[in-house]
């Protein structure tokens, strides 16, 4: 029987009288120890240890070894049989058995085949108490054939298109490792597009240019035999659809040109597997892989699920770039439905792939070894499981059961085995074989019946030394068949032991459970069977106990002072003790400031996470002893502890706590939390706080709440860590306290009316079973209360309800115990329902060009059906006044707030139509509009002509040419134009003022001073008055007999300046020329101003003062209240001579027209703001057209060529 410590204890009955102890045990199957030389000595039946596997593939090359390795008593002789057949050793000279052993040598390597000795071996070891088997281990040669020799045609292929070349490798033994490379040995990059499935052959989704390669090379690798066959070289070419031409397409032939797929972008299509679905069946424990590669453009990417279920997550792998799924250690529990999606975006695609998992027999029980004596009973149990079910079989020493001798002990009941009254000539070894059509277990158990005389297996005279008053255990490992009692005696005359104070194991052990000295001396244990007696003697020592006779005290210090720890220790003189210290039951820092120094502990320049429990740990062969100290470094207290519930009443308890170490800082108070673990667990909330010199307090509680209480102790330097909770304490359910909050009442349908609601949480329910009682009826009725009881919800329609009528509603809680307080009333309306009225009588007053007013009469307050929210404005600009501006734009909306009945419509454009319908507005939207009404802004002043520049100069004139300006507000009247010339001081000299008529977009001046700057201003005019201007600066050409000599002068950008250059002044006949040629052009221009302004002659004001500014007054409305101002440029802008050589003209900027218009009355935007009595707060914003900015500066003139150069 095994050893075993402290098993169940039998109390020895005390008195007087002698009194042996005796083992007395049931009788069961005896347990052989692990003890070598009792192994050797017992008679026992074989038991193989060592087998080859089952499937056993050999390397041909070396000679073949089967092992068969078997231990017993006595030793074990050796058979085996072939094919089922007895295979004759002796017979063949090249096998060889080894001695003591029925491993099998056969020689290949001298001579003979490998392949002469494959087949189906099984080993039987035999001794005279039984048989055992082996497995049948089939020995089969390692195979790695070469490659079938074919021819492989190039292939040619478009860009885009798939492509699989296959590998298909020979079949070897066991099957090879398959890896594509090229020439030079290199692996070939595999990627999401291009990649090996898993029966070798190499896919491409689409293919590349860059795939173009004659050396695609499929590798098979035969572990085994260490070697690597190859395939003939694959040759790929991939050409852009550009590159095939009708004549190359035609010599194609079919083997040439791999597929006529187009190379467009395309959805995905699976490669492998075919079909939308397939089956897959897997071995339980084996890995379950899973593939789907799927070709399209762009590259389609793969995803897994589980239809059924959900892919487990640690057994879950994705290989080859997500192509394939593996499922490792499968079971039954992963059959089903996996489903892989290729998708690209272009589509998707999916397979189901049903996959059952079947499993070869597994043992739930394997038989185990029975060691019985004569007329004991046993049993041995054979169970196993497997999809299909196994089935079992029974052999004995090898024979099948059924035709194996028989024997009166044994009854055979399917999976067991059942031994009754046996006897010696039982012994046997029986097989269990677990089979299904995947495979088989075997299993070897044998049944040994034993008649041995007891036998001691502890040590003799083995010396135990125990510390006082602690348990001793003296062992007596013993064995016997029948099972011996056990007796105990002490002393060398052999006294028995009498005292009630011993304790007998039944493995034997004797246990003193407090030894003290006198416990010292020999003891004798007796073991005793039919059969024999055996007896050993063992000794005790007591050892005095090892104290601390002077303990580490508890210490308080400063941060950077020093602190010391004492430890004294006294101990048994034959012991020598070791001297450990620990911080906080872990190894001192290894620091410096740590010092130990015999008994001492020292710790300098204490640091705050020096703080801790010291503990000095004395250690001797036998025992340790220790003792702790905590060392307090100024902190936060230590959590308070012991939390104890007393006087628990309906709604009151008393807390009461231990304070922690305050950490040499005084404890100011204590906070108080509580967590309500039925509605809130884990949420602490603040209850109340106390005095840090209380550990009591009473708190009032609410009803039904699951109460757990924690303190936290705050001093000086903060607060502790929360305690640990206190007990729960559920406090009795009461009707609810208080009724919700936030009620009210709308509708969301014209007929229902939607009660809410904040519900009460869970603290407040006071307990189970919340409900609201919800009532509701007609404020202006005599209707009775209508009232539901609805669970714990937030909400209630009433349904069938009149359109926007007043409601009075109150919400009442209730729970399992009662009703909460009445509530109070609230009103709310029923649903509300579009307007069913337009507002009358609308009325539109034009306040200026760019403002209007709108009246309307109010709509009867039961037409509104719901609450009034204000008027809506709808208008837009139907067309421009001006033929030349039409077409339509967007809608503007402004709303009034409230029961405003009249608005203002800013921003308007001058000189348009507009048309406008008036809308009430309530919470449900928008009522029917009012008949449009039509309105037409009046003209206003234009903006800025849009260019103006000056090209031709000559010596005496300039032509000018514009465009109209962007926005002219109106009909334009005509234009004007003023002009003053700027001397070589930068002086300004008088101003011309000249009217142009409208229709004119050039006009020349003439009579102009030679080689002189004029600076012009230039506005266009409608009814309304004057617009913005534009400015500009030119220069005439030089006269040259002035010039003669002088270089030109710059022209800047933006100038119309002539220069010379070439002087010809001094010439006569040029002179003459250019006076001829002046009268021409004159008499020419002449002309044809004539015929371009018949009946119109405009004056051109007389030169003003030299500085004199041209102003242009700004103008109003004829109320006065709207006004639209604009305005030239200041003296110190227009008029400021230019300075000594510039090139840039005077500021050009127009400024828009300003706008003092009040907004006070205006409308807004949809989402504009009001007060409370419905006056306009928000911004106006609409959507309108985006208009040019005005006052744009002309082009820059042309750089003048000179005029001279012309005539030459």
């Amino acid at each position: 029987m095994q050893l075993e410590i402290m098993p169940r204890k039998k109390r020895l009955p005390a008195g007087r009288a002698p009194l042996l102890l005796l083992l007395c045990q049931l009788v069961r199957a005896l347990d052989v120890p692990l003890d070598s030389k009792l192994l050797e000595d017992l008679v026992q039946p074989p038991t193989i240890t060592q087998q080859s596997p089952k499937d056993y593939i050999i390397d041909p090359r070396e000679n073949i070894v089967i092992q068969c390795e078997a231990k017993g008593k006595p030793p074990p002789s050796f058979s085996w049989t072939r094919n089922g057949t007895h295979f004759d050793i002796e017979k063949d000279p090249l096998v060889t058995m080894k001695p003591g052993s029925g491993t099998l040598t056969i020689n290949i390597m001298s001579e003979g085949k490998a392949e002469t000795y494959e087949g189906v071996y099984q080993c039987t070891a035999r001794n005279e108490r039984g048989a055992a088997i082996s497995n049948n281990i089939v020995v089969r040669p390692s195979r790695s054939p070469l490659w079938t020799k074919e021819k492989l045609e190039p292939i040619t292929l478009r860009n885009g298109q798939s492509l699989i070349l296959p590998c298909r490798p020979p079949l070897g033994l066991p099957p090879p490792i398959i890896f594509w490379m090229d020439n030079s040995f290199q692996r070939l990059p595999q990627s999401e597009r291009v990649s090996q499935g898993l029966n070798g052959d190499l896919y491409f989704s689409n293919v590349l240019p860059e795939d173009t390669r004659e050396d695609y090379i499929c590798y098979a690798r035969f572990n085994h035999t260490q070697t690597i066959q190859q395939k003939q070289p694959i040759s790929v070419k991939v050409i852009s659809v550009d590159e095939l031409n009708d004549t190359i397409a035609a010599n194609l032939n079919d083997s040439e040109f791999y597929s006529a797929k187009s190379n467009r972008e395309r959805p995905p299509t699976f490669l492998t597997p075919e079909g939308n679905a397939s089956h897959k069946e897997e071995l339980r424990g084996n890995v379950l892989s899973l593939e789907c590669i799927a070709e399209g453009l762009p590259t389609p990417i793969i995803y897994w699920i589980k239809e059924d279920g959900t892919l487990p997550i640690n057994r879950t792998f994705y290989k080859n770039f997500k192509k394939t799924l593996q499922i490792i250690q499968v079971s039954e529990a992963d059959s089903g439905n996996y489903q892989c999606i290729a998708k690209n975006p272009l589509g998707a695609i999916y397979h189901t792939i049903s996959v059952t998992v079947k499993a070869a027999p597994y043992w739930i029980m394997a038989p185990q070894n029975l060691v019985l004596s004569p007329g004991e009973d046993g049993r041995l149990i054979c169970r196993a499981n497997g999809n299909p079910k196994p089935r079992i079989s029974w052999l004995s020493n090898g024979v099948p059961i059924e035709i194996a001798p028989d024997d009166p002990s044994r009854n055979i009941d399917g999976d067991t085995i059942i031994f009754s009254n046996v006897q010696e000539r039982s012994s046997a070894v029986y097989q269990c074989n677990a089979s299904n059509e995947y495979g088989y277990l075997l299993a070897n158990a044998f049944v040994n019946v034993l008649a041995e005389p007891p036998r001691i297996l502890t040590s003799a005279n083995t010396l135990y030394q125990v510390i006082t008053d602690r348990p001793a255990l003296l062992d007596c490992a013993f064995f016997g068949s029948p099972l011996p009692t056990v007796e105990w005696f002490k002393g060398a005359k052999g006294s028995a032991l009498r005292e009630d104070i011993y304790v007998l194991h039944e493995n034997g052990t004797l246990e003193i459970p407090v030894a003290q000295k006198d416990s010292t001396g020999t003891y004798t244990c007796v073991a005793r069977n039919k059969l024999g007696m055996a007896k050993n003697e063992v000794h005790l020592e007591i050892k005095d106990a090892t104290r601390i006779i002077k303990q580490p005290e508890y210490a308080v210090v400063q941060r950077g002072g020093t602190v010391s720890f004492e430890c004294k220790v006294k101990h048994d003189h034959t012991l020598i003790p070791t001297i450990t210290w620990l911080k906080d039951s872990g190894e001192l820092p290894n620091d410096g400031r740590f010092t130990v120094d015999k008994d001492h502990l020292v710790v300098a320049d204490v640091w705050d996470n020096d703080g801790g429990t010291y503990t000095c740990v004395a250690n001797t062969t036998l025992d340790n002893v220790s003792a702790s100290a905590v060392l307090s470094v100024v902190d936060v207290p230590n959590p308070p502890f012991d939390l104890e519930l007393t006087d628990q009443l309906d709604k009151s308890v008393q807390l009461s706590w231990t304070p922690g170490n305050d950490n040499n800082s005084p404890i100011t108070k204590f906070i108080i939390e509580y967590e309500d673990a039925m509605h809130e667990a884990g949420l602490w909330h603040h209850q109340t706080e106390v005095s840090g010199m209380q550990t009591t307090a009473q708190l009032k509680l609410s009803p039904y709440v699951n109460y757990s209480f924690r303190v936290m102790a705050v001093n000086s330097l903060g607060r502790s860590l929360p305690s640990e909770a206190s007990e729960q304490y559920l406090t009795k359910a009461a009707e609810p306290d208080t009724n919700p909050t936030a009620v009210e009442g709308l509708g969301s349908e014209p007929d229902n009316l939607v009660i809410t609601w904040k519900p009460l949480n869970g603290f407040e329910s006071n307990g189970p079973g919340l409900q609201y009682k919800v009532s509701w009826r007609q404020k202006d009725g005599d209707d009775e209360w209508t009232s539901v009881v609805v669970a714990n919800v937030s909400k209630y329609i009433v349904s069938g309800t009149p359109t926007f009528v007043p409601y009075l509603i109150k919400v009442q809680a209730l729970n399992d115990v009662g009703f909460a307080p009445e509530p109070a009333v609230v009103m709310g309306h029923s649903g509300e329902d579009l307007p069913m009225v337009a507002p009358g009588n609308v009325r539109v007053n034009v306040v200026n060009s760019t403002l209007a007013e709108v009246h309307w009469d109010p709509v009867p307050l039961k037409s509104i059906r719901g609450h009034l929210q204000g008027y809506r404005i709808y208008y837009w600009k139907a067309q421009s006044s001006s033929k030349r501006n039409r077409r339509h734009l967007e809608k503007k909306i402004l709303t009034f707030q409230g029961s405003k009945t009249h608005g203002m419509l800013p921003g308007l454009e001058p000189f348009s139509h507009y048309t406008l319908n008036v809308r009430v507005v309530n919470g449900k939207g928008e009522g029917p509009a009012s008949p449009d009404r039509v309105f037409t802004t009046p003209e206003g002043v234009p903006s800025a002509p849009s260019s103006l520049k000056i090209v031709n100069p000559t010596l005496d004139s300039l032509t000018l040419e514009w465009d109209p300006p962007s926005r002219p507000n109106g009909i334009l009247t005509e234009y004007t134009l003023k002009y003053q010339p700027i001397n070589s001081t930068h002086e300004l000299g008088p101003l011309v003022d000249l009217k142009i008529p409208a229709n004119k977009t050039r006009w020349t001046l003439k009579n102009l001073n030679f080689s002189t700057r004029y600076k012009f201003y230039f506005y266009a005019q409608t009814a309304a008055g004057s617009g913005s201007q534009i400015t500009e600066e030119a220069v005439t050409n030089v006269d040259e007999g002035k010039m003669a000599g002088i270089p030109p002068p710059d022209v800047g950008a933006g100038k119309a300046m002539a220069s010379r250059q070439v002087d010809i002044a001094t010439q006569g006949w040029f002179i003459g020329l250019m006076c001829a040629v002046a009268l021409l052009i004159l008499i020419l221009l002449i002309v044809c101003f004539i015929r371009r302004n018949k009946g119109g002659k405009y004056p051109v004001k007389e030169k003003e003062d030299a500085h004199a500014d041209p102003e242009i007054q700004p103008m109003k409305e004829d109320d006065g209240t709207f006004g639209e101002y604009r305005s030239l440029e200041s003296d110190a802008e227009d008029h400021k001579p230019l300075k000594k050589g510039s090139r840039t003209p005077s500021d050009r900027t127009v400024k828009k027209e300003d706008s003092d218009d009040s907004l006070v009355d205006y409308g807004e935007g949809v989402n504009g703001q009001f007060n409370e009595d419905g006056s306009f707060i928000g911004q106006y914003s609409g959507k309108k057209e985006k208009e040019p900015a005005e006052g744009n500066e002309s082009s820059e003139a042309p750089s003048p060529v000179n005029a001279m150069n012309s005539f030459v």
